[in-house]
């Protein structure tokens, strides 16, 4: 059986060690931890070159996920969000084959016609993903935006954020039904309550990634799936490995044997 391929958020290594360090110096780092993909954060760029991470990605063999917090609707905006073609841009520059985005404000009056414009010009693969928004974070929004790819045909996929929809207080597994044939990216995080009432990520547990195989039985076989939640420890290298096997082997045999 193929492995699915795994890629790492580099916000999982938190956004401090990631803006002190440079997200080119985590290239080697999931090469070595057996990664397929790493998944640039916009936000956390500092002083990096384009050229010179996109010429080390290819070196490497990883593929390459551009993550940009643009949303794709803007309340009011008929159009594409305006920054979407330099972000395509952006991103191919980077050595990316797929950009990342959240869904916005999205209504029935949005321009599609205008999307396929903008996309047949990039040869990056556009992924709209849940976030934690009122706007985007819920089930409904979605499936009218992907009946509304699909009747334009549009090369668009979703990226599954798993543990984003309990901030809307949304079913994953309701979501996973009804969405999962539009997935391309999954990323995975288990969420807990803090005792001062906030939501965080953190690492899953067995139950979790019961939870999460079921999830994938509705999506694409084989679907490209990422570490979302911190990874910290003394050794990144080893610590990531153990975590790219995990998600490798999700839905693909027995839980109990993932160790995590």
């Amino acid at each position: 059986m193929n492995k699915p391929p795994v890629s790492i958020s580099l916000s999982s290594y938190g956004a401090e060690l990631v803006r002190q360090r440079g997200q080119l110096s985590f290239v080697e780092l999931l090469a070595a931890a057996g990664a397929d993909r790493i998944e640039l954060r916009e936000e956390l760029l500092t002083n990096e070159v384009p050229t010179e991470v996109a010429a080390a990605i290819e070196h490497s063999g990883l593929g390459c996920v551009f993550s940009s917090p643009l949303e794709l609707w803007l309340t009011g905006q008929e159009q594409p969000h305006p920054e979407l073609p330099d972000t395509l841009r952006r991103a191919r520059a980077f050595g990316a084959k797929w950009l990342k985005v959240s869904l916005g404000d999205f209504t029935d009056t949005h321009s599609l016609s205008a999307l396929a414009r903008c996309l047949s010009q990039s040869p990056v693969q556009l992924l709209v993903e849940n976030d934690q928004t009122l706007q985007g974070g819920r089930i409904e929004p979605f499936q009218r935006f992907f009946s509304a790819v699909e009747a334009h045909a549009l090369p668009v996929q979703m990226t599954f954020d798993i543990g984003n929809w309990q901030w809307q207080d949304q079913s994953a597994a309701s979501a996973a039904c009804l969405l999962g044939r539009h997935v391309g990216y999954v990323h995975c995080k288990a969420v807990r309550r803090r005792a001062d009432g906030k939501l965080v990520a953190i690492p899953p547990s067995l139950d979790d990634l019961h939870e999460w195989a079921q999830h994938l039985q509705h999506m694409p076989q084989g679907v490209m799936r990422a570490v979302e939640y911190p990874l910290q420890g003394a050794d990144l290298v080893q610590l990531t490995a153990e975590h790219v096997a995990t998600l490798a082997r999700l839905g693909q045999v027995r839980l109990e044997s993932a160790h995590v």
